[in-house]
């Protein structure tokens, strides 16, 4: 059993933190500062191929969400809330349906339990077009993919996972080779019929288009007791882009 890689930060009761696809757990670092404050111990996961964790041929949410229960276990976590964002999303739902008695609250983060067509290839397409055997340094990596990016933050969030493998060679922290061959497997549903009764939260951004007003029954079929709710000027990155709107509510339903 391989472990996933983690920052844990606080003391209290846990809150376990799923990044999306080509994120890594320093994205939320801010959000679990405020957490902490609150008399919760955060514990920012990066997930298998993301980040420092292991990287593996096998990627899909089973897989996943057993990674996160393998990691509770090791952690002596009984139970935890967990808050997951996109991809992250679906790994807490998956986990949450599979083993309800280790969740207390779910958090879903601007994600749906259904299935979503392959749609990040233009970020897949420009990654490809970076030649990390001859770039240099992350500003000459953002001049090439601003010519197939052409959104700042979009290309800031992907630079973020440039690290130096050694002296003089950049690499990418995330599992570039499989996640690209990996794209169905992104996009697919929970793989599971069952539900999860406990408390849970559906945030979505009034500018996203990934929670539409016809998941809802299919959210509540899983999720009898889910509440839907709406972060105002926010996309589909909404914990990122109205942080202060996103944490009030995450924390407000956490506590009640």
């Amino acid at each position: 059993m391989e472990l996933l890689h983690s920052k844990i930060i606080g003391e209290g009761k846990p809150i376990i933190i799923l990044h999306g696809f080509l994120g890594m757990s320093d994205n939320w670092k801010t959000l679990a500062n405020q957490y902490i404050q609150h008399g919760f111990q955060v514990h920012l996961v990066d997930q298998r191929n993301h980040g420092k964790s292991f990287h593996s041929e096998d990627f899909d949410y089973e897989f996943m969400s057993e990674d996160i229960l393998n990691y509770m276990d090791f952690h002596h976590i009984g139970a935890a809330n967990i808050i997951g964002h996109s991809m992250g999303g679906k790994t807490a739902m998956q986990l949450a349906v599979s083993v309800p008695e280790r969740i207390h609250k779910l958090l879903v983060a601007d994600i749906a339990p259904k299935y979503y067509p392959p749609h990040h290839q233009p970020i897949i397409d420009a990654l490809a077009k970076l030649d990390l055997a001859t770039i240099g340094s992350r500003k000459e990596a953002d001049e090439v993919l601003s010519q197939y990016l052409p959104e700042f933050g979009i290309r800031q969030f992907l630079l973020k996972n440039l690290h130096w493998i050694e002296a003089g060679k950049l690499g990418f922290r995330f599992n570039f080779e499989v996640l690209k061959d990996k794209m169905d497997e992104i996009g697919e549903n929970i793989s599971s019929t069952s539900k999860f009764e406990g408390p849970a939260l559906f945030l979505r951004g009034d500018r996203s288009e990934y929670i539409l007003q016809n998941d809802l029954l299919e959210i509540k079929k899983h999720f009898p007791n889910a509440e839907i709710d709406t972060v105002s000027n926010a996309g589909h990155w909404l914990h990122a882009e109205n942080p202060k709107q996103f944490f009030e509510k995450s924390l407000h339903f956490l506590n009640s």
